[in-house]
């Protein structure tokens, strides 16, 4: 395919890495130079081009911009009626981007991770979830969202990342101040929560490290009575509000 990519900041360079080598023509603006450039030097199918010139080179468009300045970026643009575009602003539903991009057709709103850039990275999207499935699938998984309501559920329900990162961080802090090999430490606590996770559903992994007074179970309990369930829940019902 043709894509273009408008904004090129931290999560859209991961989905142009993740896309990069999969025979698309892709051409990025120069917003965020330094990593449009890095793009450029690191794949010879990656352009790097102003605004006009993105829309005017891609099929889809991809929209990497801030929600509160994209409408006075894209009302000087012109867009075509045979383009599909597709958001990665959380602030901005899809009659917006309709708005914003016409006459091209609004096809979907997603949030990508950087893991994209590697692959194997959930897709939350509300929309055309085929189109994303040709561009993105099978390296990826499309999470297919009924409505407007389940995109703002998830999103801040994914929001989690980075307090499970956060915990990850401080244990492998706490075991690094116990080693010979911080880094190494660290590792082992990363791949240990990831992988156990891939093949595990949370119930069915606390109920298997739930051994009586067991490291797993005496930590948990302990978080627990702290309060950590009622703090993540109050949190998350104020992301949702």
């Amino acid at each position: 395919m043709r894509l273009g990519f408008l904004g090129c900041g931290t999560i859209a360079s991961a989905v142009v890495r993740g896309l990069a080598g999969k025979g698309h023509q892709i051409t990025v603006s120069e917003r965020s130079a330094s990593h449009s450039s890095a793009l450029a030097e690191a794949y010879d199918e990656v352009a790097v081009a102003s605004n006009q010139e993105v829309i005017d080179a891609s099929d889809v468009v991809f929209l990497g911009l801030m929600a509160e300045t994209a409408e006075d970026i894209l009302s000087s643009l012109a867009f075509r009626d045979d383009q599909q575009v597709i958001s990665f602003m959380a602030g901005a539903d899809l009659d917006q981007v309709s708005g914003w991009a016409a006459p091209a057709r609004a096809a979907a709103v997603m949030m990508p991770f950087p893991g994209i850039a590697q692959g194997g990275s959930p897709i939350m999207p509300l929309g055309d979830t085929e189109l994303l499935g040709r561009i993105f699938e099978p390296d990826n998984l499309v999470f297919v969202l009924e409505d407007g309501a389940e995109l703002k559920a998830y999103l801040a329900a994914q929001a989690v990342l980075s307090p499970a990162a956060r915990l990850v961080g401080d244990a492998a802090d706490w075991l690094g101040q116990r080693v010979a090999d911080p880094a190494q430490g660290e590792a082992f606590l990363r791949m240990l929560l990831s992988t156990s996770l891939q093949v595990s559903g949370c119930s069915e992994l606390i109920e298997a490290l739930n051994t009586p007074g067991g490291f797993n179970q005496r930590l948990r309990l302990y978080m627990e009575e702290a309060g950590m369930r009622e703090d993540l829940a109050e949190g998350l019902d104020k992301l949702e509000g």
